[in-house]
């Protein structure tokens, strides 16, 4: 097969180069060693965010460009990305207050600010939303950012690709690549098929953490170096009331999130250490769990220990090592660098999810123009599949949901709408009873779904719908798993 371009890696980077490239008629292949969003891109802390802590570094075209972008996923994403506010404890002893107003000021202000309430100060005795604090703290700050369903953005990123004419192909290995003046062989072997072969006129390296290993197979010279920094997150049960989440200042002037998490927990992140080995087999350590306990339990009257985690995660960021000693210091920006020697080669080093949409776009700017095909950017006003909510905010859209399917469970509404927006009939097709549905694996997860989650959302193991297509993994019993594994063939 012939392509104007390859893509290599389906995270979230690589998935959306890939669908601005084919909404620009190009046409492109897009290969995936693993699943969709397997490794960094479903490992996140799941936010759209600014980064308030990048104000410290000065690295403010980062955090203005995050900022407006914020407001682009927010529009065009609803029903996976929604507003959320944040609550800063403040503690004397690492920022005076004036320091945190100044950033919360220029956080409101780097960028224009459309959906998201200002930033507020208040006391913390008596006000709910600090209730979970400890006695000692008696001043707060909150602000807006928002939250996102990391892999299923990724998702839709490739779904939206393949309906524009992008060849997918996950669990297909990139092993071999020869350039040539006026294009790219490259040699994909699929799991469990023959190696097969396809030619490109450009190559796009999104390998992610892998990024200088697809550099070695396309024989390619490396244009710079690679920082692999381990984020690790814990899952513990709920530990306040309310839809808030947390930002607390740790003792090594870090932060960390404490983020409402499906319904009945509490999601604790990140780390920042120094990664070594495989990316694909990384995990939280002792080491880490215990730092972020420990970071809940100086501000939080509940105490937490390893011992109460439900699960962790963690992924591995793959950062242009721009020659920083502390690993929270290097920065999160991306950089695109583009071999023009012979067929065009670009690798995308660094780089976060909030700023995937500029990051293919400049990635696409750059390999259309190399390849004389320069056509306009269009992903900032384009919904992504499932975004177009008929108008109605997020809340009244499952509400008429909920009103136009009386048969449908109640409680499955917010998942399915928040899972599919505004394409959820096309996953129920004509069913007019919960049992049209099929099995039920428990936690409303049914055969209808899995089905249409095989055919068009590539999900071809248990994993890939319990962890990744949804986080039902946390909410369905073991046997419902069990049956659900035995379905997918193990």
């Amino acid at each position: 097969m012939q392509y104007d371009v390859l893509v290599i890696g389906g995270g979230v980077n690589g998935a959306g180069i890939a669908r601005d490239l084919s909404g620009r008629g190009l046409s492109v292949c897009l290969v995936e060693k693993g699943d969709l969003a397997q490794a960094t891109s479903s490992s996140s802390s799941k936010l759209i965010h600014g980064g308030l802590r990048y104000l410290e570094h000065y690295e403010f075209r980062l955090v203005r460009e995050a900022l407006g972008e914020r407001e682009v996923l927010l529009r065009t994403a609803p029903h996976i990305i929604w507003p959320m506010r944040f609550v800063l404890p403040h503690r004397p002893e690492m920022r005076p207050r004036w320091l945190i107003r100044a950033g919360l000021f220029l956080y409101d202000h780097l960028a224009k600010r459309v959906s998201l309430p200002r930033h507020e100060a208040f006391r913390t005795a008596g006000n709910a939303r600090a209730s979970a604090l400890k006695p000692g703290i008696t001043h707060a700050f909150a602000y807006s950012d928002a939250w996102v369903e990391d892999s299923r953005l990724v998702l839709l990123n490739a779904l939206d690709a393949a309906r524009r004419g992008a060849a997918i192909h996950t669990r297909t290995a990139f092993t071999a690549a020869t350039r040539g003046a006026d294009g790219w062989e490259a040699e994909l072997a699929p799991d469990g098929g023959a190696p097969f072969r396809v030619s490109a006129r450009a190559v796009v390296n999104a390998a992610g953490p892998w990024v200088q290993q697809a550099l070695d197979a396309a024989h390619a010279p490396k244009p710079g170096s690679v920082r692999l920094i381990r984020g690790s997150h814990i899952v513990l049960p709920r530990l306040y009331e309310g839809d808030h989440a947390f930002i607390l200042q740790n003792d090594d002037r870090r932060v960390v999130f404490v983020i409402p998490y499906e319904g009945k927990y509490s999601l604790v992140g990140t780390t920042d250490v120094p990664h070594e080995g495989d990316p694909g087999k990384a995990v939280c350590t002792p080491e880490e769990a215990g730092y972020l306990c420990a970071a809940v339990n100086r501000q939080f009257r509940r105490q937490v220990t390893p011992a109460d985690m439900v699960w962790s995660y963690s992924g591995v960021r793959p950062l242009f090592d721009d020659g920083a000693e502390d690993p929270s210091a290097v920065t999160r920006d991306y950089v695109l660098k583009l071999d023009a020697s012979g067929a065009p080669l670009l690798s995308v080093y660094g780089g976060k999810i909030t700023t995937f949409r500029r990051l293919a776009e400049e990635a696409a700017d750059k390999v259309a123009a190399a390849l004389g095909a320069a056509r306009p950017a269009w992903t900032a006003e384009a919904k992504l599949p499932g975004g177009d909510l008929k108008g109605y905010p997020l809340d009244l859209f499952e509400a008429e949901t909920a009103r136009a399917n009386p048969w449908l469970p109640e409680e499955w509404v917010p998942r399915l709408v928040r899972t599919h927006g505004g394409e959820l009939l096309q996953v129920l097709g004509d069913a007019q009873h919960v049992d049209d549905l099929g099995r039920h694996y428990g936690a409303g997860l049914t055969e209808r779904e899995v089905e249409h989650m095989i055919r068009h959302e590539w999900a071809r193991s248990a994993d890939d719908i319990l962890w990744r297509r949804t986080k039902l993994g946390l909410h369905m019993d073991e046997a419902g798993q069990r049956a659900l594994r035995e379905r997918m063939g193990g």
